[in-house]
């Protein structure tokens, strides 16, 4: 057991040796040390699963809650500049000293449970929200949904945005495997909200073999969008003027879509009212996705790390016109598919700045910038650090140009440090 008063930042180093794997899918490990915890479950648990869309989806959900005065906790993950990002009460990130708290006592239980870094993690925000006496509890499915940690805490409903190729080392090589693999959040008799209209077979095959009550978009719930405003058609309500959500991008309005479609599966149809929808839409922040930023020129900052991802980035860049053109700094893991993220991007970016991401699994950058030119036919810059490529981004870019950010949540963290002053990440 650690001496008290460890700082959380020597936490997170110890919980990295805790278990001999930085990713081991299961659930019988947290069960155990939860049962241990006996913690007091919050009256209401969502799970938001899914490829693309998630922290989206997760902070217009929170921020719709919170217009009936009850207390929403959030938990999401990776974090983009600091870990207290990744558990909110009430929007507001939870303190050094509450996670610090909630870490010695899952250590005080955990005895000889090897629990991996998500999984203390997933823990610690389960005791923070429960000291702290949530009403409604929203949970990020980390990766997949069967297997993962948040899956061994019983929803009352789910939310998955859609499926597409990503994390395939854990999940399976094709759309319908790893659309199994996130059906596993489905319990029998309960809402799960599917909010895409390209709906994998498995997700109906384990809804129809459990009984879960599955909404699906497109078909059990529909949407139009007109210029600045949208409308909504539920199962009892129809919703028009509603107001584009503040995050950037036409896909936004398919994310709340989703959102508005399971408040109504769980009932809430006080909440599915245009005024209030529209104000809990209207002041949404989410770091590093689809993040507008003003710092010595133009950026926009996205952690599109997957081709379905790439190819929403390149929509959103269509539909945020600029007089100039797109300089692109990118850095990705040696997981993902390089050619898939870049392929969508080729038209929109002018210039590429390639970087080694801030983490021992990225691509060097050399390697990386090699199989860029060979995706774009056009040479790659090479920026020995990120400090340099926001450097070189700089030098290149005119007053009419923008900067993009792309490609892993190890680059966009530590460039919108380098952007932005440390105070403006103080919980608000």
């Amino acid at each position: 057991m650690p001496s008290p008063g460890l700082p959380l930042n020597d936490w997170l180093v110890r919980l990295e040796t805790l278990s001999p794997w930085e990713i081991d899918l299961g659930l019988e490990r947290v069960q155990c040390v939860l049962e241990r915890l006996n913690l007091e479950q919050a009256e209401t648990v969502f799970h938001v699963a899914g490829t693309n869309g998630k922290g989206s989806s997760v902070v217009m959900l929170e921020s719709l809650l919170r217009t009936t005065g009850v207390r929403v906790g959030s938990y999401t993950s990776p974090h983009i500049i600091r870990y207290n990002e990744r558990i909110r009460i009430d929007g507001v990130e939870a303190t050094d000293a509450a996670i610090v708290a909630a870490f010695e006592r899952i250590e005080a239980v955990r005895d000889d449970v090897p629990l991996t870094y998500f999984e203390f993690g997933t823990l610690a925000a389960l005791a923070v929200f429960a000291d702290a006496g949530v009403h409604t509890v929203i949970l990020e499915i980390g990766m997949g949904g069967r297997l993962d940690a948040v899956n061994a805490v019983e929803p009352d409903a789910g939310l998955i945005t859609n499926v597409s190729l990503d994390h395939c080392e854990w999940l399976g090589d094709d759309v319908e495997t790893i659309a199994l693999e996130k059906a596993g959040i489905m319990r029998p008799g309960k809402p799960l909200v599917f909010a895409s209209s390209d709906l994998p077979r498995a997700i109906v095959a384990r809804a129809e073999a459990i009984g879960s009550n599955l909404i699906v978009a497109g078909r059990d719930y529909h949407w139009a969008l007109h210029d600045d405003v949208w409308s909504w058609q539920g199962a009892q309500t129809h919703l028009k003027s509603l107001r584009r959500p503040s995050l950037p991008g036409d896909i936004q309005v398919e994310n709340a879509a989703g959102v508005l479609a399971l408040v109504e599966a769980v009932g809430h149809s006080n909440l599915l009212r245009t005024d209030l929808i529209n104000a809990a839409f209207s002041d949404l922040h989410l770091r590093g996705r689809m993040q507008l930023l003003d710092a010595d020129g133009s950026w926009l900052l996205d952690v599109a790390h997957n081709p379905a991802a790439a190819g929403v980035l390149a929509d959103t860049l269509r539909t945020l016109p600029i007089a100039g053109r797109t300089i692109a700094i990118i850095g990705i893991l040696d997981d993902k598919d390089v050619e898939g993220v870049v392929s969508p991007l080729v038209d929109a970016v002018a210039n590429w700045v390639a970087v080694t991401a801030d983490n021992p699994r990225a691509i060097p950058a050399a390697d990386l910038a090699r199989r860029i030119a060979n995706v774009t036919n056009q040479g790659c810059l090479i920026a020995t650090s990120i400090r340099q490529a926001r450097d070189h981004a700089r030098a290149l870019a005119g007053s009419d140009d923008r900067v993009l950010v792309t490609g892993s949540f190890y680059l966009v963290g530590p460039l919108l440090e380098l952007l932005l002053p440390v105070d403006i990440y103080s919980p608000r």
